[in-house]
């Protein structure tokens, strides 16, 4: 019998799982498709980043890029991310900027002038900009294959090809069952990403977790040198990246219905554009790969972050990330294997991310979602 049944096999899972492990639980991993990384994970546009509003989003990112400056697999590359803050943001993005410092995660205010030597923009509309040094880019595929090899170096089992299809309480125990067998174990794990608001259906419950679907858009390599930071326009969410020679580029929509829609929405790219020109104006020059460009989902809750912990006896939640994901994952499974070591974290405090906020009515406003 596992102690700890987890659901999932993205990095969020798979970071729980090892750190669970590490305590000397028996772990047990269960994982739908083939391999592992097939969600939100292996879609991701690999960012990490500090600069959040709310301290415990901060901290939970600061962390984690600490934990994978250690990973060679990881891959982690200090690449920075550059926010460029119109008028109407100013003290909103003031007051991030002081809750940053309090925290002592390294961001810088800039001028307009010294972001201009980051990435070339048009400044109308803008007050100033804020760059983090230590955010960047990391590699979803390696940091997720560390945390398995170590999960299972520690005894963890990890099934591929092995969809959860439900589970019930009895005796202190969830009976979960799978097309290929029934497990028993004290603590049930949902790291389910965009699918976890149906799996809490499966048990009876309403988690509010839902898909959302996001586009990436690639360039050809572009004919001009270039290393741009993540640069984010705050005025209308565009940003974009260097990529080796490519650039990425993205917007969310607003209007995306929430559900399982697959394939990219070409539709989209059209006033992704033209929010982008109206700030960079060299993207005119540059051409569309549409065989780079791709397609995911945002796991998304009502307030854009994350369901963390135990939501009812023996059941725990780390999804709900909205994008965020994979900057957060490493402390996260440290987070959950405290949970369910002592009961309840100890190195942070996850209380502002339990579900209960929205039972209570007491959502939390992240002003750092892009």
């Amino acid at each position: 019998m596992a102690r700890v049944v987890v659901v999932g096999a993205g990095i969020v899972g798979a970071a729980s799982a090892y750190r669970l492990a590490e305590r000397g639980l028996e772990v047990l991993l269960l994982e739908k498709e083939a391999t592992f990384a097939q969600g939100s994970t292996g879609r991701s546009a690999a960012g990490v980043r500090v600069q959040f509003s709310e301290p415990l989003n901060v901290l939970l990112s600061y962390h984690s890029i600490l934990e994978y400056q250690r990973i060679p697999e990881a891959a982690y590359r200090p690449t920075g991310y550059l926010f460029l803050v119109p008028e109407a943001l100013r003290e909103a993005q003031e007051e991030a900027l002081r809750t940053q410092k309090a925290l002592g995660v390294p961001v810088e205010r800039l001028s307009l002038e010294e972001a201009r030597k980051r990435v070339p923009f048009r400044e109308e509309g803008l007050a100033f900009a804020t760059y983090g040094p230590m955010d960047g880019t990391i590699d979803p595929h390696g940091a997720t294959a560390f945390y398995l090899r170590e999960a299972r170096r520690l005894g963890a089992e990890v099934r591929f090809s092995e969809a959860f299809l439900s589970a019930r309480r009895e005796g202190g125990l969830w009976r979960v069952e799978t097309p290929k067998g029934r497990y028993e174990a004290p603590y049930l794990l949902l790291a389910t990403g965009a699918w976890t608001g149906e799996v809490g259906r499966r048990l009876g419950l309403e988690i509010p977790i839902y898909p959302v679907r996001r586009m990436v858009f690639a360039t050809a390599p572009a004919p001009f040198p270039h290393a741009f930071p993540l640069t984010i326009d705050l005025a209308t969410g565009f940003y974009l990246r260097s990529e080796g020679l490519r650039l990425l580029f993205g917007r969310s929509n607003p209007k995306e219905p929430p559900g399982f829609r697959e394939g990219m929405d070409w539709s989209w790219l059209g006033p992704t554009l033209e929010a982008g020109l109206a700030r960079f104006p060299f993207l005119e020059g540059l051409s569309l790969d549409p065989r780079a460009s791709w397609w995911g989902y945002y796991e998304v809750t009502p307030d854009h972050n994350p369901i963390l912990g135990f939501v009812e006896e023996g059941l725990l939640v780390a999804a709900g990330f909205s994008g965020h994901g994979v900057q957060q994952a490493a402390m996260v499974g440290r987070l959950m294997a405290e949970e369910v070591a002592y009961g309840q974290a100890q190195t942070l405090d996850i209380g502002p991310f339990r579900l209960s906020r929205f039972r209570e009515g007491k959502p939390l406003r992240e002003r750092g979602i892009v």
